[in-house]
């Protein structure tokens, strides 16, 4: 069982890919898996592949091909796994880069501190406001048997970590860790056909709609599911 993995959806860029698994080499102090999942319609899964193959069966990076979810419900159809074999479980985009040096075992630090709960680092754009990379126990996802609200699509997912933490009362941030997110909105990434696809008007409406009804609705659920676990 490791300490954390992180899963990592990603589409049309495997260069992405690869320069986040080399940040993780530099970075990662603990035992620390990157989960790559790709579609298995991706024009680029050769390059994918290619990439992979360069790592040269390195255990702490994996490749899995699926069904194209988007990333809601990639995060989902792949998490209530990993948390079965994994203390923690975590998302990054392929747009993220750790640059903090043991930034994995301070999250696994906060955790442990929580017993259950959420961490999630500074990423230079959003900060303390938004969680748009984190980790979490793996038993919030096998409680809840989900990582995010069902529906939600991409644009409200860090919203619902945020909000499930402080309805938990069990969730920190550590504004000294850095986990960069290197995004068009900060110059630091050309506006290419992945962004464009995921920040529509329509999606905003659409996810909004979906994480209000889950926070109306489901959160207080979830909440009791996560408790009631913790007490066996």
């Amino acid at each position: 069982m490791s300490d954390l993995t992180i899963i990592v959806p990603t589409r049309g860029r495997p260069d992405n890919l690869w320069a986040l698994w080399l940040a993780f080499k530099e970075t990662c102090t603990a035992d620390t898996v990157l989960l790559a999942v790709v579609d298995d319609d991706d024009p680029y899964l050769p390059s994918y592949e290619q990439r992979h193959s360069w790592a040269a069966g390195d255990p702490r990076f994996l490749l899995l091909i699926g069904p194209r979810l988007r990333l809601g419900g990639t995060l989902n159809m792949v998490a209530p796994y990993q948390a079965g074999r994994s203390k923690a479980v975590g998302f990054q985009g392929d747009d993220h880069r750790p640059r903090t040096v043991g930034w994995d075992t301070r999250y696994i630090e906060a955790l442990d501190q929580l017993g259950t709960g959420i961490v999630y680092g500074n990423d230079l754009i959003q900060g303390p406001n938004l969680p748009t990379q984190v980790a979490m126990t793996s038993d919030i996802i096998l409680a809840a048997g989900h990582m995010i609200p069902p529906g939600l699509t991409h644009l409200w997912i860090d919203n619902s970590w945020l909000a499930l933490g402080r309805a938990l009362d069990a969730i920190t941030y550590l504004p000294d860790v850095v986990v960069e997110h290197c995004h068009p909105i900060a110059g630091h990434a050309a506006w290419d056909q992945g962004y464009a696809e995921c920040n529509t008007d329509e999606l905003m409406d659409t996810d909004r709609a979906v994480f209000e009804a889950w926070r109306a609705n489901g959160l207080g659920r979830w909440v009791q599911q996560i408790k009631e676990y913790q007490r066996g």
